[in-house]
């Protein structure tokens, strides 16, 4: 429960900050500082992920050397300090510090990635780490959902960056308070020296987990995963404005959906796997994820949006059988996002060992990171050429449905050698 609320409280924090930053960003901070708000808010999500990419190694030899649980408390401290600048940023409406804040926010969740992850084995029988899983992710998007509706819902209202100011610090302090609670765990390597060449110890884990086939294709899928979330997630609120028309609680709604969708299939997967690591539903919710997400793209044909014209509430949205068909597809993506993912973190952690779990998990948040930077740079160079929103979700789907193939055979292969070695 302590590790539970530290997780919890920080993705809060993260998204709560995110949120608040993109919608002040595009319907307030864009206008005024004359910065096109989509190009504003696709390099948001690359900023924010920059970090994962060149710490993520060093966070691995951390989460090894220390003992975790009191890792996981400086960790917050650091949260804390960040939130102060998080403050200024709001106050002063600069979209630059902003940004440097949201690098800043990237590095403290590069550090807490590995820490999360490797903890739980310690703790848990391998027959509990899909449940375990399940319940992580589902509170990790519920994080996703309350943070990002508060953050968009307080930003642009009366006293908003003064709330949001407040509260992104105050958040800070009970994540730090609840981890002061997370019982200890062995200390893996006490004796490690630290290498920080960024480059040479990345490759390092690359090519530790290579000839793990099983545990590197797992770790693949989780990044396509993140490539094609970061590829929704970063459009939402322009979508929403843009191609809808439509007001920021609109696009919180989006956000709100999506995460929603997200919980309930990491619990859902839970059921349909009773406690069995295995990877035989990841192909299927892939083509689910790339099926709901042409129905988006069809769901979202509609007339021009005028310039300057008043902007869709959410009561007037909710009205329209085509718009409750576009929420529809967004928690059909997200269900089947929520299927795919809790089966391949669990893959990683059982067949991982101990000594090795929190490299591995770098090394996931290492491609992780470079798989959702690829896809704001990927949906920053399809907005230059032309591309709509609707249609870079076309895209998306198509690769989609490239990688479920891929995935497929891989798992057919994979339980194929494990029948072999049951046999033998």
């Amino acid at each position: 429960m302590p590790l539970f609320m530290t997780m919890f409280l920080g993705a809060f924090n993260d998204n709560f900050f995110k949120s608040a930053m993109v919608i002040l960003i595009t319907y307030r901070l864009a206008d005024e500082s004359g910065i096109d708000a989509r190009i504003a808010v696709t390099a948001a999500a690359g900023v924010f992920i920059l970090p994962f990419v060149l710490f993520s190694a060093i966070a691995g030899q951390m989460a090894d050397k220390y003992e975790r649980s009191s890792l996981v408390r400086k960790v917050k401290i650091l949260e804390i300090a960040v939130m102060g600048g998080a403050a200024i940023g709001f106050y002063s409406g600069s979209v630059w510090l902003l940004m440097v804040i949201l690098f800043l926010m990237g590095a403290q969740s590069t550090l807490f990635g590995p820490l999360k992850y490797s903890i739980l084995p310690q703790h848990l029988e391998t027959g509990e780490l899909i449940g375990a899983n399940a319940l992580v992710e589902m509170g990790t998007f519920l994080a996703i959902l309350l943070g990002t509706i508060f953050g968009g819902v307080f930003v642009l209202g009366e006293w908003g960056l003064t709330t949001v100011s407040v509260l992104v610090v105050g958040i800070a302090v009970l994540g730090w308070a609840a981890s002061l609670f997370i019982p200890p765990t062995r200390v893996i390597d006490p004796f490690r020296e630290f290498r920080f060449n960024i480059f040479r110890e990345t490759w390092k884990l690359m090519k530790d987990v290579w000839p793990r086939r099983d545990i590197f294709l797992s770790i693949i899928a989780i990044s396509w995963f993140y490539f094609v979330g970061a590829m929704f997630l970063s459009q939402f609120p322009t979508y929403a404005k843009i191609v809808i028309g439509a007001d920021e609680m609109v696009a919180t709604m989006f956000l709100t959906v999506f995460s929603v969708g997200i919980g309930a299939g990491s619990l859902a997967c839970n059921g349909l796997l009773k406690g069995e690591v295995s990877g035989k539903y990841v192909p299927w919710a892939a083509l689910g994820i790339a099926a709901s997400s042409v129905l988006l793209y069809f769901t979202s044909i509609r007339g021009a949006v005028a310039e300057g014209g008043a902007l869709t509430t959410v009561g007037q949205f909710v009205r329209s059988p085509q718009n409750i068909a576009v929420l529809a597809c967004l928690l059909a993506i997200s269900f089947f996002g929520g299927l795919y993912i809790v089966p391949l973190y669990a893959i990683i952690q059982s067949r991982s060992g101990e000594d090795k779990l929190a490299g591995v998990t770098a090394c996931c948040n290492i491609t992780d990171s470079a798989f959702m930077v690829a896809s704001s740079l990927a949906a920053a160079a399809m907005l230059r050429a032309g591309f709509t929103i609707p249609q870079i979700f076309l895209v998306t789907a198509a690769l989609t449905i490239v990688a479920s193939f891929v995935i497929r055979a891989a798992v057919r292969e994979q339980m194929q050698k494990n029948k072999e070695i049951s046999q033998e």
